[in-house]
This record gives structure tokens, C-alpha cells and sequence, in this order.
């Protein structure tokens, strides 16, 4: 496995190997040690989750406040997303700052996704089944959305007034600004 450090800190693009011959490939896509000893420091994953969603989905973007938030290592097994990480971390000098990752069935890439974020990703394909681990239980209590559309966050998602998103209700209702939440410490 390859990891690309992203533009902000904490933040990895994994990249697998490839095993290839005549009767396909094999990839190993999680290994706790070699993982850890890239990251740098143990992430306890204590869940895996799945989502299928249609083209135009936009989903997030999320995370859970306080003791209830969640690192993701997060990949697509079928079709395209483009996977966001938006940094919300309050002393962190890339706050409010995202990075931006194509992951498909075909490249194969995993973004890892460390605490303090909120999390989306947008369907570019025709279908796209998403898997992720998380490292912390969900708390509906603690849920929260960061406004995908938020101007000071201003992400350049493939989307218009032509080609809107397809959003959850309450993602569109509970939506915030980068500005009325409460920062990680």
C-alpha cells in the first residue's frame, strides 16, 4: 500500500498494489499494523458500513461533535465519487480548508479521514457502492452537517442550477455554516 500524505494534515490517499495474472488481481485493502505505522499513531476501527447511492447523490457533509467523532477509512467498490474531507479542526492552520479525492472500483484509492472533519462525498457515476470504516459508534445526538454549499468552504463540486444535487431532507434542514459550528479542539 502506498500512502500519499494530502494537503492537510492527518489527511492519507492509499493507494493498493496490484497483484495481476491471467485469472485477475488480488490487493490487500487493510493491514491494522502496516496501517498504524503509516498513520502514525492506532486507529481502532470498530465498524464496517455500506451505502449505494445513484448519480447526482451528494451525501454529507458529516461528522459527530466531541467524544462521538469518527475517523474513516473510507473506498468505492463500484463506480465514481468524489470523496471530500473539510478540516474543522479550531487550531489547525488548514480550518475550514477540504481536500478533494476521486475514489472508484477502478483506481482503487481509499481516503483516510482522521478525527475532527466532516465528511461528503458525490456520485459521478451511474451507481457507486461506498465502504467505510469507522472508529467510533454512531451518536445520533452528536450528528451534525456542514452545509455542502457553504461560500467560506467553497467546495467546487461538479454541480449547477442545471445539475443540482440529489440531498437527503435532512441534510438540506440541518445543514450549517462553517461559521455556527463548534470547532474540534
Amino acid at each position: 500500500m502506498n500512502y500519499i500524505a494530502a494537503d492537510i494534515e492527518g489527511v492519507y490517499i492509499l493507494e493498493p498494489q496490484l497483484f495481476k495474472d491471467a485469472r485477475g488481481y488480488f490487493t490487500e485493502t487493510y493491514n491494522k499494523a502496516d496501517f498504524d505505522k503509516n498513520i502514525g499513531y492506532n486507529v481502532q476501527f470498530i465498524q464496517d458500513n455500506q451505502s449505494m447511492s445513484s448519480k447526482g447523490v451528494l451525501r454529507g457533509l458529516h461528522y459527530q461533535e466531541g467524544a462521538d467523532s469518527q475517523a474513516k477509512l473510507v473506498r468505492v467498490i463500484n463506480g465514481t465519487v468524489l470523496d471530500v474531507a473539510v478540516d474543522l479542526r479550531k487550531h489547525s492552520p488548514t480550518f475550514g480548508k477540504y481536500v478533494m479525492v476521486e475514489l472508484s472500483a477502478e483506481n482503487m484509492r481509499q481516503l483516510f479521514i482522521p478525527r475532527g472533519f466532516a465528511h461528503g462525498f458525490y456520485v459521478v457515476s451511474e451507481q457507486a457502492t461506498f465502504i467505510y470504516k469507522v472508529d467510533n459508534h454512531y451518536a445520533p445526538q452528536s450528528e451534525r452537517t456542514l452545509a455542502y454549499n457553504d461560500a467560506s468552504v467553497n467546495i467546487e463540486w461538479p454541480i449547477s442550477a442545471d445539475n443540482p444535487p440529489l440531498l437527503s431532507e435532512k441534510d438540506l434542514k440541518c445543514a450549517l455554516t462553517i461559521e455556527q459550528i463548534i470547532p474540534f479542539e
